[in-house]
């Protein structure tokens, strides 16, 4: 069993990188069509087999729409004129989403280099 340490800030790792990932993972989804939050909060828990859960998707939204990477918009849903807020990506967001995709996958490998590097200079070590 895995034991979360959160003795030093008080938050998780976890925590900290869904913190760093959740605009692009907003982006990603909505550049493939407009949702409203709560398919956004299903959708990225569906594909990411409940490992990735944002119960905090608003200020994100929020945040982006300020950026001007995001636009918000009402639909009407039903004869009795009830009305949901979809969120679409704009060509500035999609621009972003590829500057964003392009530095996660620098760090991503940056990463697993040194811990490729460190894991075989311990079994070197230990040889």
């Amino acid at each position: 069993m895995e034991k979360e340490n959160k003795r030093d800030s008080g938050h998780s790792f976890e925590d900290y990188f869904k913190r760093a990932t959740s605009p692009m993972m907003t982006l990603l989804l909505l550049n493939e069509k407009p949702m409203y939050v709560y398919n956004l909060s299903q959708e990225l828990e569906k594909r990411s087999n409940s490992t990735y859960k944002m119960n905090f998707l608003y200020p994100v939204l929020y945040k982006l729409q300020q950026q001007g990477y995001v636009e918000e918009y009402s639909q009407e849903i039903t004869e009795s004129h009830r009305t949901r807020n979809y969120y679409a990506i704009t060509e500035e967001g999609k621009l972003y989403l590829d500057y964003l995709l392009k530095k996660y996958r620098e760090l991503l490998e940056a990463i697993d280099t040194v811990i490729n590097e460190s894991i075989g200079s311990k079994q070197k070590e230990t040889e």
